[in-house]
């Protein structure tokens, strides 16, 4: 085995044709495509019959660990067309003195941030840009809070496609510097991400761009499906009891779902599903209010503002998707506010060593109000997701000082 064998050996490919999610029609596969006839996402669909005879768990234990060892389930057909900056596999960090604190189950941390430029958006850009070259786009723009901005422009600018990326203006400084960095034109807008993606969505036909915005193209959930697919094959082809997923766009929480469903269609797993939990923020909160409500859509949230600003997202378009998604599963959605989440924050550094990053910590006091409120039982094992690398984000000053010149007084250590 090589390092590169899964970027390097062809491999069988079993996609049959795109579908769309709410209406069910189907749409031919190696054409262009952004949303269906209905404005709705389309879904990548596969010959899994076929997949399950090409693919077994011992070839897949051969392969190198990253998101390409899965390349039977993937949408990518010819090597010459992956586009690849090394995904790894994300490691699953155990929480033991936090879960023997709140007398809980076993809790465990999907560390996201471990990808190409710091967060799980590496997963579902490296596929859409590598759909991207296969299908000969030549220019990509989107709307961003900023880590979805910065995995496109690196993997865009790897493969020479051109970028154009429009964030909100209080957007982390990091992130614009790093998608400019990184080969992209990037530009600050007064308002939200909707916002920005109208300006998105109205260049497509003046500019020509390809509209890479969430769920508005096929491939970025075939990208985030491989963390289903991974924590499967991590915990011996078994599920977490509940996962709870930072949920903005969905496209993470969507794609697990869609690869337990593959999973189980391809006999890797049986039909234990985890319940999904979307986590959002009480000052953006379209799903809770729409779960709450029974709704099947979520209608815009006004004046949204968060510190997770990754999960600052007023409305989605994948939205039936998610609540689907939560509800089948027998999951549910909640919301925390900013001080919880910066209180999480700081405990699962101090207790564990472990940096989150704010919509990572947001899942952490999800989880510790719905053990509190019995949503979650004191035996469930938990997944949370850690969708990026804290270091992208403000961490707290330190002014403590020591003058090398003057008497040291080692009591105080």
């Amino acid at each position: 085995m090589h390092d590169n064998d899964n970027l390097t050996i062809e491999r069988p490919t079993f996609v049959t044709h795109l579908e769309c999610a709410m209406e069910g029609d189907h749409y031919a596969a190696d054409q262009i495509h952004n949303l269906s006839k209905a404005g709705k996402p389309l879904l990548v669909r596969y010959d899994l019959a076929g997949v399950k005879k090409a693919l077994t768990k011992d070839a897949l234990a051969q392969r190198p660990g990253d998101m390409w060892r899965y390349r039977e389930l993937l949408p990518v057909r010819k090597c010459q067309d992956i586009v690849s900056l090394g995904e790894v596999t994300t490691p699953l960090i155990r929480l033991p003195k936090l879960g023997k604190k709140l007398g809980g189950g076993e809790i465990i941390v999907k560390d996201e941030g471990r990808l190409p430029t710091g967060s799980f958006k590496a997963r579902g850009l490296v596929m859409a840009v590598s759909m991207g070259k296969a299908l000969g786009i030549k220019h990509m723009a989107m709307p961003t809070n900023g880590n979805a901005g910065a995995a496109l422009a690196a993997y865009a600018t790897s493969c020479g496609i051109k970028t154009t990326i429009f964030c909100p203006a209080d957007t982390p400084e990091v992130n614009v510097s790093e998608i400019e960095l990184q080969g992209a034109t990037v530009y600050r807008v007064n308002g939200y991400i909707d916002d920005c993606g109208k300006i998105v969505g109205e260049g497509k036909a003046k500019v020509g761009w390809f509209d890479t915005s969430t769920l508005k193209e096929p491939y970025r959930i075939e990208g985030k499906k491989t963390m289903g697919l991974e924590l499967a094959e991590q915990l011996g082809w078994d599920v977490p009891d509940v996962i709870f997923y930072p949920t903005g766009g969905g496209t993470g929480l969507i794609g697990m779902w869609k690869a337990f469903d593959e999973l189980e269609k391809i006999g890797f797993i049986g039909s234990k599903r985890p319940r999904m939990v979307a986590v959002q923020a009480s000052g953006c909160a379209p799903m809770v209010r729409a779960y709450d409500a029974g709704t099947e859509h979520a209608t815009r949230w006004e004046d949204a503002h968060t510190i997770a600003s990754g999960i600052r997202v007023p409305q989605a378009i994948g939205d039936f998707l998610i609540l689907r998604a939560v509800r089948e599963s027998k999951g549910f959605a909640i919301a925390v506010d900013d001080d919880k989440i910066s209180a999480a924050l700081n405990e699962v550094a101090r207790e564990e060593g472990l940096l989150l990053c704010p919509e990572g910590a947001a899942t952490y006091a999800a989880y510790k109000d719905s053990l509190a409120d019995g949503r979650v039982s004191k035996g469930d094992r938990v997944m949370l997701f850690n969708c990026a690398t804290g270091l992208k984000y403000p961490l707290p000053p330190v002014a403590r000082t020591l003058d090398r010149h003057k008497p040291i007084d080692y009591t105080q250590f």
